[in-house]
């Protein structure tokens, strides 16, 4: 990596961290001060408002979000909704909404999955487009939508039809479709199911990838593989804040004359926390690395085998975490509950471990 480039990554990093965690846990970030801070429009080009980075910029954000168990619509707006406009074919309606998403006017939300189908399935879209007499038709539902709840416009992938995978744009209020919110244990993250009944639709709200049917659904895998990512940076991020405050805790907390981190036992269990850390952290960086500049099947590979691993250490680092602060973990005022619960979500959205190891796994059948 350049040396220019590695320098403007750590100040991203080091601005992002000294805004969310003055916050503290839960906090939501003003998004209007995000979006003067450039972070909604990092990946939109510069001539629609944008910093015309890449995916390894956001991918910073996304893990200094978890780091602070931060409540906002990033994951759904930004990294999801402004990462499905930008593999788009460009037109006047693309380029106005991804001006409006980089300045924080207008947060959009991409529904691409339904349901435990949130592992990469092009070939299923969860809506379809058919032709009646009125017109063209949206039927269909998603589930477990990330910000749909509160999103200004929907982005529902659809098969056209023709088979053709395409991306509606989609007024929240248009007649025949619903948002209902999906409580989760995660009081951090906003889901929402996505229900379409017959909604009619005009032809410009049809927005189609780049490329033929192939290329659209290779561009549909690249999203939900970078989502995967995200929340795999996510929960590396949330892993990282919870063997710092271990440590912090065990260095402080004494039993019997002597502080109990000098105990083997609790040396033991922090180094354990670290080796699943440093672990992750590498199959995080290599798949933000193949996203951002390759793509294709490598990235892939590497989206599935970081989000099988850095999501399923992260609940076994929170665990250890309230395990190690004794009684005081298990507390409210601990705040180690918050990382927990957004842990075990993280887990589950787009793709679970063992769903993530079934895909690698079908490499050598």
């Amino acid at each position: 990596m350049p040396a220019d480039l590695a320098g403007i990554r750590d100040e991203l990093r080091a601005v992002a961290r000294d805004l969310l965690t003055k916050a503290g846990p839960e906090a939501a970030p003003d998004w209007r001060l995000l979006a003067e801070a450039g972070w909604l429009g990092l990946e939109v080009p510069d001539a629609l408002g944008g910093a015309g980075a890449s995916f390894a910029e956001v991918a910073i954000i996304a893990e200094e979000m978890g780091r602070a168990a931060s409540r906002s619509p990033y994951l759904g707006g930004i990294i999801l909704g402004a990462g499905t406009l930008g593999v788009l074919e460009p037109s006047a309606g693309r380029d106005e909404m991804l001006r409006q998403a980089a300045a924080g006017t207008l947060v959009p939300a991409a529904a691409l999955a339904a349901g435990d189908a949130h592992l990469p399935a092009p070939g299923n879209p969860p809506f379809r487009i058919s032709h009646s007499p009125r017109g063209l038709l949206l039927h269909g539902s998603a589930t477990f939508v990330p910000d749909a709840t509160d999103a200004g416009v929907l982005l529902l992938l659809a098969a056209d039809p023709a088979g053709m995978p395409v991306i509606v744009a989609a007024d929240p209020q248009s007649p025949g479709l619903s948002r209902t919110p999906q409580p989760v244990l995660d009081a951090t993250r906003r889901l929402g199911l996505v229900t379409a009944d017959a909604v009619e639709l005009s032809e410009a709200s049809v927005w189609r990838f780049r490329g033929d049917a192939e290329d659209a659904r290779e561009a549909v895998r690249g999203l939900l593989d970078r989502a995967a990512v995200a929340v795999a940076c996510d929960s590396l991020g949330l892993s990282e804040a919870m063997l710092e405050a271990t440590v912090g805790y065990v260095q402080t907390r004494h039993q019997f004359g002597r502080p109990i981190g000098s105990f083997q036992a609790v040396k033991h269990a922090c180094s354990d926390m670290l080796v699943r850390l440093r672990v992750a952290r590498e199959l995080v960086a290599d798949a933000v690395e193949r996203l951002s500049i390759t793509g294709g099947g490598d990235a892939a590979v590497a989206a599935s085998m970081a989000k099988s691993y850095a999501c399923g250490a992260a609940v076994d680092v929170v665990g250890k975490a309230m395990q190690l602060h004794g009684g005081m973990g298990y507390t409210w005022e601990s705040g180690i509950h918050v990382y927990l619960k957004r842990a075990a979500l993280n887990r589950a959205l787009f793709g679970s471990p063992a769903g993530h190891r079934r895909r690698l796994a079908a490499r050598y059948r």
